[in-house]
């Protein structure tokens, strides 16, 4: 019988997702997982301490959970109580947080980023924590600001008269956007978006919005599946665009981000000046800058001409049961696949953990797998694709 220690440690207070939920248990134990979750943990997602335990887990101090040989969680716990050669999976960011990766190196912890899944594998796809994190994103934006702004949605014919339906415009069609634009469209909107990758057209109109399109479009997308960074010029030409059809929006969402990098401005102060009154912006990347010059996270503040804008951050995590559900999944089915002969086994061959070889359909300069350290040191395609990493 395997037998393989899994800690699951609570998340520091701003978080309310936890990293397994008890669904996950059943395939965890089959794997051979015994699982330590520390008390409390998915308390603010609605995992009760009974639920954990009805699954099988084992209730433990945070010290017991973090004492395990691997680690499953969401933000970066630190390194403190953690053992060297510990596996820990969670979502480290190594870009905007370099200095993650320098004390895993120092602690001698083998650092797996979440974050860092190559979307475009078919195997990673049930393991992709960005896509299944950005779905439930989109969908609670367009909810965001079908809350706050002063008019309803659908169209709706009564005896008092008729209420047209309102306009909402998605700055941005990854998975965030088009879930957006669907929910959207099921509220009963005419729904506007638009993306630099012009192949993002189709996709767009098939959940039911209508595409914007901007003069000299191109697929501006990376070979991972991300937007590429765009000219200064040409993003000026975007933003004009696309904010002119949203002058007259009810609803905007913007959800323009970057892979690693500050999200980019597309909607200046100048644009929201000419938004109507009432009019809601809701900023889906508040937290890695904000795409609305006006945005201020975690608030949500109303401009002088009365436009809203919405900059709640952690979007996943105001629907935190369901957003720890399909994260736990993710999770199980990475840590499980890893199991082989009763231990967590790294193989220099798993596209997931290293990425694609080079000179492959699916190699990316600069972006490898999830394993962003091991043994004390870094792989040679995570120092190029980190940089600032030493």
């Amino acid at each position: 019988m395997i037998n393989l220690r899994l800690g699951v440690p609570k998340e520091p207070e701003n978080e309310t997702r936890v990293g397994i939920v008890p669904s996950s248990m059943k395939k965890l134990l089959k794997a051979g997982f015994e699982v330590l979750v520390e008390k409390g943990a998915g308390i603010a997602a609605n995992y009760s301490d009974a639920d954990y335990e009805a699954a099988g887990a084992k209730l433990v101090t945070r010290q017991d959970a973090l004492g395990c040989e691997n680690i499953i969680c969401i933000n970066f716990p630190g390194v403190e109580g953690i053992a060297e050669q510990t596996n820990l999976a969670c979502v480290a960011d190594p870009f905007r947080n370099p200095d993650y990766v320098k004390q895993s190196i120092k602690a001698k912890i083998t650092l797996m980023s979440m974050d860092m899944i190559p979307r475009r594998l078919s195997r990673a796809q049930s393991m992709d924590v960005n896509s299944s994190q950005d779905n439930l994103a989109g969908y609670k934006a367009v909810l965001l600001g079908a809350a706050n702004v002063p008019k309803g949605i659908p169209m709706m014919t009564t005896s008092a008269g008729t209420v047209r339906p309102a306009k909402v415009v998605v700055m941005g069609s990854g998975v965030a956007g088009l879930q957006a634009i669907a929910t959207a469209k099921r509220l009963g909107a005419i729904v506007y978006a638009s993306d630099v990758r012009k192949s993002a057209a189709e996709q767009i109109e098939s959940v039911g919005g209508r595409f914007i399109e901007v003069d000299g479009m191109d697929d501006f997308e990376d070979e991972s599946g991300y937007a590429k960074p765009l000219t200064p010029e040409f993003i000026q030409k975007v933003n004009e665009t696309v904010c002119g059809v949203a002058k007259d929006a009810d609803i905007v969402i913007t959800t323009a981000r970057i892979f690693g990098r500050p999200a980019p401005i597309t909607v200046p102060s100048k644009a929201v000046e000419e938004f109507k009154s009432g009019a809601v912006i809701v900023d889906m990347n508040a937290d890695v800058g904000g795409n609305c010059e006006d945005t201020k996270v975690g608030e949500i503040v109303t401009t002088n001409n009365g436009v809203i804008i919405v900059g709640t951050s952690n979007l996943p995590g105001t629907i935190a049961n369901t957003a720890s559900m399909l994260y736990s999944n993710n999770l199980t089915t990475f840590i499980t696949s890893l199991v082989s002969d009763g231990a967590i086994t790294i193989n220099e061959d798993d596209d997931i953990l290293f990425g694609a070889p080079e000179g492959s359909d699916f190699y990316v300069s600069g972006m490898g797998g999830v394993l962003i350290c091991s043994d004390g040191k870094m792989h040679d395609k995570q120092t190029r694709l980190a940089g600032v990493i030493e």
